[in-house]
């Protein structure tokens, strides 16, 4: 029983959602009864006063916080989740008003990570609406940019966006240049029965290419656009 209780709180911590009983039952091939057992078992090693707390509704169950300590964990994490929700949303944002219109599937195609918040909340705060659906299997919803959303960048049109081909162009090319995996091998070390290589003479500094702040490349792992950078990100969500 020790053991099936460890397994079935390592699922509910890797899941970080609600897990189904039956989901449990089926894969693990137990009963309903050991489930509950180990349930009891993980409710009493955290405790009242413990950090995690074990939730149960619906015949599924989930690992969350305590909400006693709700002001402590909000005044940690929420300035760090508001910086990284408000850059997703921004660069959703740009996805969106380059290859409208576009579904939400391909919106994550393109950035690697679901983005169901993002596209929610660019609904909410109306920068987006749903303009159609595409034909194809599912009749997935398609998404626009609004009247608002040249409003708030500031866009007389569309047209005013950058080419999105010589951005990515751009952005691919410094990826590229800037990668850990093919940055400076010419520098390493040789091994031990090799010949050093000569090492190739530096650019010229009027050569250098300039170099982008960090803060400036999306968690996609390209640069937002120019009309995107300057926005003040405060103002465009707020985490409760």
């Amino acid at each position: 029983m020790e053991t099936l209780t460890n397994i079935i709180e390592s699922i509910l911590f890797a899941s970080g959602k609600a897990v189904a009983f039956a989901d449990i039952a089926e894969k693990l091939n137990v009963t309903a009864r050991e489930i509950s057992r180990a349930l009891d078992e993980l409710r009493e090693k955290y405790g009242p006063d413990g950090g995690i707390q074990l939730l149960e509704f619906n015949k599924k169950a989930q690992l969350a916080s305590n909400p006693a300590y709700k002001e402590s964990v909000a005044a940690v994490l929420n300035p760090i989740r508001e910086k990284e929700l408000t850059r997703t949303i921004l660069e959703c944002a740009a996805i969106i008003a380059y290859k409208q219109p576009i579904t939400r599937t391909e919106i994550e195609l393109l950035r690697g990570v679901n983005s169901d918040y993002a596209v929610n909340m660019l609904l909410d705060l109306k920068l987006i609406y749903p303009c159609g659906r595409k034909d194809a299997v599912g009749r997935p919803v398609l998404f626009a940019t609004t009247d608002e959303f040249l409003k708030r960048f500031k866009l007389k049109s569309l047209e005013e966006l950058p080419d999105y081909n010589d951005l990515l162009a751009q952005i691919t090319s410094e990826s590229e240049r800037d990668s850990y995996l093919y940055a400076r091998k010419d520098e390493a070390e040789p091994q031990e029965g090799e010949e050093a290589t000569e090492t190739p003479e530096p650019r010229k500094a009027e050569e250098r290419p300039t170099e982008r702040p960090a803060e400036e490349v999306a968690e996609g792992g390209y640069e937002l656009p120019d009309f995107l950078r300057d926005l003040d990100g405060e103002d465009l969500v707020k985490i409760s």
